[in-house]
């Protein structure tokens, strides 16, 4: 796993509410959630680092 660094992220209240849901019926904290979320949109999206193939 990489290095990880926080940050401020601000969401309306309805959004953060409907996030901390679903991570509670994914038994995940609403952190974990959110990384679980950013990873799927990246992947999906061709542009997750671990998925580019490298250019040598």
């Amino acid at each position: 796993m990489g290095k990880k660094k926080a940050f401020a992220l601000r969401v309306e209240e309805d959004m953060l509410k409907a996030i901390e849901k679903w991570a509670a019926d994914e038994f995940r904290s609403t952190n974990g959630q959110i990384e679980w979320m950013l990873n799927k949109s990246l992947k999906e999206a061709n542009r997750h680092p671990k998925s580019r193939k490298k250019e040598e």
